[in-house]
């Protein structure tokens, strides 16, 4: 019985591998929308789109021009597959166990989006120290991701007082550094050992 759950947990881990390349896989030809990819990429829609799908309802993880359901959902994924693989190597998990992946996968996607934000603000901070025009077209896209993210940062440090662009350009990218630096430390160092030794 015993080698029956891990003979299931590998297949389950392998299947959960094979079905978050094929998530990765279409995810990157989506940007290439104008490819005639034919009859293969049909199939490979047919077979991730139902599960991308679920994720792109929530309407949180839309917000303005980003879509960020594509990353819970390879999140979500990547939970099960560690602890499909952990039962498989280990022949059991605990609560903590469970927890701690959660958690980690939920870091794993913030620290990547608080990472596309900070280079994206260093940009647009080169942007406007070198005076570049921003109607040029990858200038304007900098300046087009970069906005909704200064406008929350300088709402949520400033209030209604009014500040400079280089003010809120600089305060923006100090906060998101914090952010990444401070979760980070108090992730490796403070939560997650204490989720793994919770007990059973």
């Amino acid at each position: 019985m015993h080698n029956l759950i891990r003979i299931t947990m590998n297949i389950l881990g392998g299947v959960t591998g094979f079905y978050m390349i094929l998530i990765t896989v279409r995810i990157l030809l989506s940007w290439f929308r104008g490819a005639g990819y034919g009859r293969p990429y049909e199939i490979l829609q047919n077979l991730t789109d139902p599960y991308l799908d679920w994720f792109r309802r929530f309407s949180f993880l839309r917000t303005g021009v980003f879509d960020l359901s594509p990353i819970a959902a390879l999140a979500v994924l990547s939970v099960l597959n560690q602890i499909f693989n952990t039962v498989a190597s280990f022949g059991r998990i605990s609560v903590g166990m469970v927890l701690a992946l959660i958690l980690s996968a939920v870091w794993s996607a913030l620290s990547f989006i608080l990472g596309f934000f900070i280079v994206i603000l260093i940009l647009r901070l080169i942007a406007y120290l070198t005076n570049r025009d921003v109607y040029y077209s990858f200038w304007r896209i900098i300046d087009v991701i970069s906005q909704p993210i200064l406008y929350r940062t300088n709402r949520f440090l400033f209030r209604k007082r009014l500040v400079n662009y280089l003010t809120g350009i600089i305060s923006a990218l100090l906060l998101l550094l914090v952010l990444r630096i401070g979760l980070g430390l108090a992730m490796g160092r403070i939560l997650l050992p204490f989720l793994l030794r919770l007990p059973l």
